[in-house]
């Protein structure tokens, strides 16, 4: 029997307010990428408002400025601030009513997420202190100098504190973007939006902002068609072999550029892509646990639930009554 699959997810009883606080300085990218993904649309039960320390004209980075219609009131009604990156953030702190809205929004309940050097704002209110964060990794240094007690960590693409949140340069924003996404709504939505982003569908928050490379090695979109081809066929039996086989490239080889790509092993990218089908399924279809099980090629239930917990901290049942259709 051939599931049945909407358009999209079930809107909620209100939208997610969502507003992207535009400072002095602002990168043109770090403000497109939230507003771009949470835009209002049937698939994506969200409403933006793009707001500043005042309504009206904010000089931006790159030769560009950004006529806003709202000020920090926005922060006060919005359910997740996004603080974009902007330029000089180690040479000039944010406005002192800018600190104390962010400190208000938060305190209201709040969540609060940095894109690249945004995070140089939210070190500002006090929140990062004691929590794991990061930035654009030309500014790491200068983000643990001027702020001790945040934990820096350069090498990851986001991290996800609970109430704050931060990532790296702005194609991280994207990743960024989707993982709150797949928070909110569940993975049929984050992956909804990343075809629409034509963006990759997930990438570890711990891979590696920065590569160094003496020789690049253009093998990018041989191995972004294994990835493809691999999801096609995730009910099949997939080892390291036959992927490798796939892309051309020993054993070896794949094995160290997919950990540089994806921020997993290969096998662990497998199985995470194979949890996140069955998230998928146990959203917008009716079959059994044992169903999805097979269909996605972890065998057995009990298998699958094993995993579930493991990687998702919950079981394929409760996972459905959250996310399901129409609740």
């Amino acid at each position: 029997m051939p599931v049945s699959v909407p358009s999209g997810p079930s809107a909620p009883s209100r939208l997610h307010r969502v507003a992207v606080l535009v400072l002095e300085g602002a990168k043109p990218l770090d403000v497109g990428i939230p507003a771009q993904v949470f835009t209002t649309r049937a698939s994506m039960p969200y409403e933006v408002r793009v707001c500043g320390p005042a309504p009206g004209l904010v000089t931006g980075g790159d030769g560009l400025s950004y006529a806003v219609a709202h000020g920090l009131e926005a922060l006060e009604w919005a359910d997740i601030v996004f603080v974009p990156g902007y330029r000089r953030p180690d040479q000039e702190a944010p406005p002192p009513a800018v600190v104390d809205a962010l400190i208000a929004a938060h305190a209201r309940g709040a969540r609060l997420a940095a894109i690249s050097t945004g995070a140089f704002a939210l070190a500002a209110t006090g929140l990062l202190d004691g929590r794991r964060a990061t930035t654009h990794w030309h500014y790491t240094q200068a983000l643990a100098e001027q702020h001790p007690d945040v934990k820096v960590d350069e090498n990851v693409l986001f991290v996800d504190e609970g109430t704050v949140l931060t990532s790296a340069g702005a194609a991280s924003g994207i990743d960024l973007c989707l993982h709150i996404l797949r928070g909110d709504l569940g993975v049929a939505a984050a992956n909804h939006a990343a075809r629409r982003l034509v963006a990759a569908p997930y990438r570890s928050g711990g891979q590696a902002q920065y590569v160094p490379r003496s020789v690049p090695e253009a093998l990018g979109e041989r191995f972004a068609a294994t990835r493809e081809w691999a999801l096609r066929r995730l009910g099949e039996p997939l080892t390291l072999q036959a992927l490798a086989r796939h892309a051309a490239v020993s054993e070896r080889t794949f094995s160290r550029r997919f950990v540089d790509d994806t921020g997993y092993t290969p096998m662990q990218w497998v199985m995470r892509a194979r949890v996140d089908r069955a998230r998928e399924l146990l959203e917008r279809s009716e079959l059994s646990v044992e169903q999805i099980a097979a269909d996605v090629g972890l065998g057995t239930g009990a298998n699958l639930r094993l995993h579930f917990q493991r990687i998702l901290g919950t079981t394929p049942s409760e996972y459905r009554r959250t996310f399901a259709r129409g609740e």
